[in-house]
Formats: structure tokens, C-alpha cells, sequence
């Protein structure tokens, strides 16, 4: 009963931005596009996010913070929140996962899980 009433679905789009980038500094510029979809039956409020991102090297970095560009959006039943960020490697190839921390109206907390995803420089991967 819990899953139904407390699902968060979230997609996640990559590119490479390669004008921002300087390979031969080992420095690769990554955005994110994110949507939070709230499937469930109550509505919920993320809170804070966290992010476990390693390279190719395992370099990992963990990122914890409150909201997720400045605002902690607030989800009905069907409403989405769509947003934007980046992220910096020292590798051409890395991957992302995380969670995001939410409470639901009805008092319930919970993670919404952000399914592992890669970043890398087109023709890379194949």
C-alpha cells in the first residue's frame, strides 16, 4: 500500500558540454536534466538531495545539500518539477545515482531514488 501511495519517479537526461570543457586539464563539464514526477496518491515536498558521483579513475564525490536548485519543489498527485544542473569530472566517463529526501503530507518521510546514470563525451561509450 505504501509504494502506491508514496512514488516518486525520476528521469534523468545527460549531455556534454564540450564549450565549458578542457579535456587536455582533465576537466570534463557535464548537465543534468532532471524530472521529479510525484505517481502516487500524496502529495510531498523534497527536501534535500544526495549524490554519489565517481569518475572512471573511482574517484567518488558525495554531494548533500537542501533543495535542488535553490527550491525544495512541491509535488501533487501528476505534477512534475523539471530542472537543470552540471556537474565537473576529471575522466570523459563517470556515473551519477543518488536519492532525493521527501515528506509526503500525511507526515511520511521518504527517499525517492535517482536510478544510476552515466555521463560521458559522445563517442566514448559504444
Amino acid at each position: 500500500m505504501q509504494a502506491e501511495r508514496h512514488n516518486i519517479k525520476v528521469e534523468v537526461d545527460t549531455s556534454y558540454i564540450e564549450e565549458q570543457s578542457l579535456p587536455q586539464q582533465d576537466r570534463y563539464v557535464f548537465a543534468y536534466t532532471i524530472t521529479i514526477r510525484n505517481e502516487g496518491e500524496v502529495p510531498a515536498r523534497l527536501l534535500t538531495r544526495h549524490w554519489v558521483i565517481t569518475d572512471a579513475n573511482g574517484k567518488i564525490n558525495e554531494v548533500r545539500g537542501e533543495g535542488v536548485v535553490g527550491e525544495q519543489p512541491y509535488l501533487k498527485p501528476g505534477e512534475s518539477f523539471r530542472y537543470t544542473s552540471g556537474t565537473l569530472l576529471e575522466t570523459p566517463v563517470g556515473a551519477m545515482e543518488g536519492s532525493y529526501q521527501m515528506v509526503a503530507d500525511d507526515g511520511e518521510q521518504f527517499d525517492a531514488e535517482i536510478p544510476p546514470f552515466t555521463l560521458s563525451i559522445p563517442r566514448t561509450l559504444h
